[in-house]
This record gives C-alpha cells, structure tokens and sequence, in this order.
C-alpha cells in the first residue's frame, strides 16, 4: 500500500511538471507572436515532443497503477490523471499551432490592428493554473466557480474575431496577417476549454459526478459514481 500511495504522488508530480511545460510553451508562443520573433517561434515545438513524452508516462504509470487500486476513488483519481495528461498535451498542441501562426506573422509587415492576444492569454492560462491547484487542494467547490470562468474567454474570442473580420473587409491587404491571429486566438480559446475539462474532472474525482454535459440533454441527471 506503502508503495501505491508514493506511486501516486509520481503520478501527481507528472501532471505538475508536465503542466509547467505546458504552460511555458503558451506564453513562447504567445510573446513569438507579440514580438514577431521567428526564432522563438521555433522552440515551441521542442516542448511540444516534451510534452508528448510525459502523457505516454503518465498513462504507463496509471496502468500500471489502474490493476492495484483499492477503492473506487483511486480509480477515479487514477482516471482523471489520465484525462488530465490529455488536456494538457492538447494545450501544447494549441501552443504549438500559436508558434506557427507567430513564424507566418514575422514574415509580414505589423499589423496596424492592435489584438490584445496577450490578456487573453493570461486569462485561459489563470484558469489552466488554478484547475490544477485545485486538483491538487482536492477543492470541488472552487472548481464549479471556476468553470464559468471560460465564458469571459469565451467572449473575448468573440470580440477578437469581429475586430479583425472589420480589419480584413477595411484592408483586404492584411487579409493573411488577420487570419494568422483568428487562429492563434481561437487556440487561446480553446486552451481555456482546456482549462475548464480539468475543472470539470476536478468535480468528477472528489464528487463522484460527471457534470460535463448536465442539463443539456433532455433533463439528463449527471452520473453519479459510488465511491
């Protein structure tokens, strides 16, 4: 037992680095495309493989650690891991498409059009943050706060969008520039989308309640898990 629960904090100790790495390669991506620095741009996809790595360690370790688990909370705890190594790797993926969209933008003369792509950023990375605090903190009550949170992303992505779909019909010549940063910000997006399936399972590991879908299809009640 001695040996599972040590086990376990390895597995916990993953999910924080791998979480670290996630989060650098954002905010690289982020200040390539800010600074229209190519070379920047470039190093995100070294992180990316990094990150690659650690969700293939974490679900080795949680096979592993899937056959030994004495209650029905382990399996949930060993579960949400899993899944949280998915979100995260995914938020590298988004790092990454963000580098690319940087590498194209420094190849093109600044826009005139000033997106504030940087706040966004801070935004769906906070909430990225203190999903896994609070996976960690096993708060539950924090994390449904939290997950409403994406909505302000949510509507920032909106503006963004509009500002630079007027910037386009204006100047048809900005017209590449302007999709280049349409997509970086819908990874931002999606990053906090991110940010919110961790709050999500959050809920599901300490509650036992899959709440992802709840009241969106017919009045279906959230499945209920037995500890």
């Amino acid at each position: 037992m001695k040996h599972f629960v040590s086990e376990i904090e390895e597995l916990k100790e993953k999910l924080l680095t791998m979480a670290s790495y996630a989060e650098a390669a954002v905010r690289r991506a982020v200040q390539a495309v800010t600074t229209r620095d190519f070379d920047l741009a470039l190093q995100v996809k070294a992180e990316d493989e990094v990150l690659d790595r650690f969700e293939v360690e974490v679900d080795d370790l949680a096979i592993r650690l899937l056959a030994r688990a004495p209650l029905a909370s382990d399996l949930r705890l060993i579960i949400v891991a899993m899944k949280l190594s998915q979100n995260l790797e995914r938020v590298g993926d988004e790092a990454t498409q963000i580098a690319k969209r940087a590498r194209n933008l420094s190849e093109e003369p600044p826009l005139k059009l000033v997106v504030d792509v940087p706040r966004m950023a801070e935004l769906a990375l906070e909430m990225l943050k203190q999903a896994l605090d609070l996976f960690m903190n096993y708060d539950p009550d924090s994390a449904r706060k939290l997950i409403p949170q994406d909505e302000e992303v949510d509507a920032m992505n909106k503006r963004i969008q509009a500002e630079l779909t007027a910037q386009m019909i204006k100047d048809p010549s900005s017209i590449s520039r302007c999709l280049n940063l349409m997509v970086a910000v819908k990874s931002l997006e999606r990053i906090a989308d991110h940010a919110k399936n961790v709050a999500e399972e959050v809920v599901f590991l300490h509650d036992g309640r899959d709440i992802r879908h709840a009241g969106r299809a017919g009045g279906l009640q959230p499945w209920v898990a037995t500890r």
